[in-house]
């Protein structure tokens, strides 16, 4: 290994702050300094039986599916927060080029996915 200062190692408690990521390939005020590479957060999640029952009660009434939509907000967020996790382990600062995807596994079981590149930013000068 060259003789390249070290990138500050993240305790495994923090995470990259959530205003430091950034669906973008650069972050506005920021410089790249190191791609430290992919990071993922991965959740696989099934609806509950209560969960369906209530869900189909409201497909009934019709408009927004109130359960299943805080059930995919909760799914998204925690696998945002794995990979934000992830990053940190690397001894990124920030995530640029984030993304979310999501399989249905089998029926009623889905994997969401949240991933990005890792990297460590300092300010711009001046």
């Amino acid at each position: 290994m060259s003789g390249i200062s070290s990138t500050p190692q993240a305790s495994a408690q923090s995470a990259v702050p959530h205003h430091m990521v950034t669906t973008a390939f650069t972050l506005d005020g920021y410089t790249v300094v190191r791609n430290l590479g992919l990071v993922r957060g991965i959740i696989v999640r099934s609806r509950s039986i209560v969960g369906t029952i209530g869900a189909t009660l409201q497909t009934i009434v019709g408009g927004n599916i109130t359960l299943l939509t805080n059930l995919c907000e909760q799914t998204r967020e925690h696998a945002f927060d794995l990979m934000l996790q992830h990053a940190a382990e690397l001894g990124a600062n920030a995530v640029i080029g984030m993304h979310y995807d999501a399989t249905e596994i089998m029926q009623g079981v889905t994997e969401v996915l949240a991933y990005g590149t890792a990297v460590y930013v300092e300010k711009k000068k001046g």
